[in-house]
């Protein structure tokens, strides 16, 4: 661990990650958080097998388990109709022989925290709080960071895990802001005796509608229920966190339901967001300086995997760093180069996927159709490029049944 640390910017689940798997590999990290203290914002994340993989490799698998939900089904139901759509099963004996890990929901401060302890159980990692990064540059062999507090730091790479709306994105890739897609989301968490009983399901559920689509999970062992309303707006101009107004949330979900009405009445206080995402690139590494989750690669939440890529991407860049010798420009080229291609499908298919689930009309009712006829092996083998496609190091596998063409040969 001697020399220049690797320096983090941005103390979220991708910082977090990419912090404790290169500590793991024996390299000294400084993260650098804005915050005065690590905290999350409550809400859930669904955590698919791809990403249960990448728990194992970060010693996390048990941490993680203790406090998830695994539920039994993914089921899509119709929001004015009420109907069932579709059934997936999940954690079952076919589905463990399938993806080989489960899959699981989380509420985020939950995972939030384990990342946080299982860094500084770490020597090598260290965890500053109150360091904004403000500006940053390449030196050639080192880069310096300097933060709001003035503050200076010199490390041997820089990694930006800083978000959707990151600063350090702006001098690697210079593409300017997000993309306001016109979807806003409302998130809240209830305590699961304040559900319907008939609502109390052990199953992630969405409810689907015209422009418009609900999604309910049990959290934290199963003792809370999370609830994410998603509808099109046009009023808001900015991906930011604020409290939602419930006047526009009921207008938008008027007509669906009384299954629907009664999630969304039971929650006086709904927390905000406006949904953005970015264009897929190519690169978003230059020197030793290079972008990790959100801000390599943002995606709307149709396939819940922004965490889950995140989480790979860090895996991916500690492998990669530990073959390159160390070199960090080196190993932030190949990162790149063996991320973008999955990353990329996950952004645009969650693209589609979004205006999947808010069809109308003969639309929904071909969606419907089309969905309600297709078999189990059809569904499980739909999603192995997303869930079986990365291997242990966080590299893609664009066919899980075939080699790789895109990886490397060292990397073999």
């Amino acid at each position: 661990m001697a020399g220049r640390p690797i320096l983090v910017a941005g103390g979220g689940i991708g910082g977090l990650a990419a912090a404790l798997a290169l500590g793991r590999k024996g390299y000294a990290v400084r993260l650098l958080e804005q915050a005065d203290e690590f905290g999350e914002v409550g809400a859930g994340l669904q955590l698919g097998p791809n990403v249960f993989r990448m728990f194992r490799e970060l010693g996390l698998t048990e941490a993680v388990s203790d406090l998830a939900f695994f539920p039994r089904a993914l089921v899509m139901r119709d929001g004015v109709s009420g109907d069932e759509i579709i059934r997936v099963p999940v954690n079952t004996p076919e589905f463990s022989e399938r993806f080989t890990y489960p899959y699981g929901v989380i509420f985020r401060p939950d995972l939030h925290r384990i990342l946080v302890d299982a860094c500084r159980a770490l020597p090598g990692v260290e965890l500053q709080l109150g360091r904004n990064v403000v500006a940053h540059e390449d030196n050639g062999d080192s880069v310096t960071v300097t933060c709001a507090d003035g503050t200076r730091h010199e490390g041997s790479g820089l990694l930006g895990a800083d978000g959707l709306w990151s600063g350090i994105r702006s001098s690697v890739v210079g593409d300017g802001a997000p993309r306001v897609v016109g979807h806003v989301a409302y998130r809240a968490v209830l305590p699961i005796e304040q559900v319907p009983h008939h609502l109390q399901f052990d199953t992630v559920v969405a409810w689907v509608g015209a422009r418009t689509h609900l999604v309910q999970y049990r959290l934290h062992r199963g003792d809370i229920m999370n609830l994410v309303a998603v509808f099109h707006s046009d009023r808001h101009d900015q991906g930011w966190d604020v409290f939602g107004d419930p006047a526009e949330l009921h207008a938008s979900f008027s007509g669906q339901c009384a299954d629907v009405q009664a999630l969304l009445e039971r929650i006086e206080s709904w927390r905000m967001w406006v949904l953005c995402d970015r264009e897929p690139v190519r690169n978003w590494s230059r020197g030793r300086i290079g972008l990790l989750g959100d801000a390599a690669h943002p995606t709307l939440q149709y396939l819940a995997q922004g965490a889950c890529m995140a989480i790979e991407d860090a895996v991916c860049l500690a492998d990669r760093l530990e073959r390159c010798g160390g070199d960090v420009a080196a190993a932030l080229e190949r990162y790149q180069s063996d991320r973008y291609l999955r990353t990329a499908r996950v952004q645009l298919t969650s693209r589609f996927y979004g205006e999947v689930f808010h069809l109308s009309g003969a639309a929904a009712d071909l969606r419907n159709y089309l969905l309600g006829g297709r078999s189990l092996d059809d569904t499980y083998r739909g999603m192995s490029w997303l869930y079986s496609g990365v291997d242990d190091a966080g590299g893609q596998i664009m066919d899980p049944n075939q080699p790789d063409p895109t990886r490397h040969p060292a990397s073999e």
